[in-house]
């Protein structure tokens, strides 16, 4: 039987996704919790004459049976006009048959997501991505303002989930506040899913 993990499913395209991604997963393995890193791939488009959109390298691509098996799960997409990424969107969209066996029910979960400007509609993108949790009768784990860095940000992180704003700088590092508010939210998840499944 496949122990206790997290699932960390993102879609990042300049890597700032990618980034928070491996922030939560730090934070979850400080609480020796096992975790699973799985992304999505693109959606072909008209004009990808190349047949197949499989990276030579990089995270493995999410499968149903990761959702299915997972104790909890952090999901992340960049911020599009206040929506996720259309290829994380396809992906949940798949999960219908999941939904109907209650396949992720009780479940806790967070949300990520990076934008390119200030207000670039982050915290509509997270309640998007709740959503998705909500209608799978999951547990939505925010940030707590006990994190010192929530109220010390001057770029990314809110109360509804970690963030990243690359702003004028157009770089995909973390700030050291953004990195930590990650963090401490795999820590924070980490704890829930090993009290749940003590």
């Amino acid at each position: 039987m496949e122990k206790n993990f997290l699932l960390i499913l993102f879609y990042s395209v300049s890597g700032s996704v990618k980034n928070l991604a491996h922030a939560i997963a730090d934070g979850a393995e400080e609480q020796n919790l096992n975790i699973k890193l799985r992304t999505v791939p693109k959606i072909p488009t008209q004009d990808d004459k190349s047949g197949s959109n499989i990276p030579d390298s990089g995270e493995i691509y999410c499968t149903k049976d990761d959702l299915i098996n997972c104790k909890g799960l952090a999901i992340g997409s960049p911020t599009r006009f206040g929506s996720m990424a259309a290829p994380l969107k396809y992906f949940i969209d798949s999960t219908g048959d999941l939904w109907a066996t209650n396949a992720l029910e009780d479940k806790p979960g967070i949300a990520f997501t990076s934008s390119s400007s200030m207000h670039g509609g982050q915290e509509v993108t997270l309640f998007n991505l709740h959503t998705f949790m909500l209608h799978h009768g999951m547990i939505i784990s925010g940030v707590p303002y006990s994190f010192d860095e929530l109220n010390q940000t001057k770029s990314g992180g809110t109360p509804y989930g970690p963030s990243h704003v690359e702003n004028f700088n157009s770089s995909n590092e973390l700030s050291r506040d953004e990195y930590h508010i990650a963090k401490k939210s795999g820590e924070r998840i980490a704890k829930l899913i090993n009290k749940i499944n003590a």
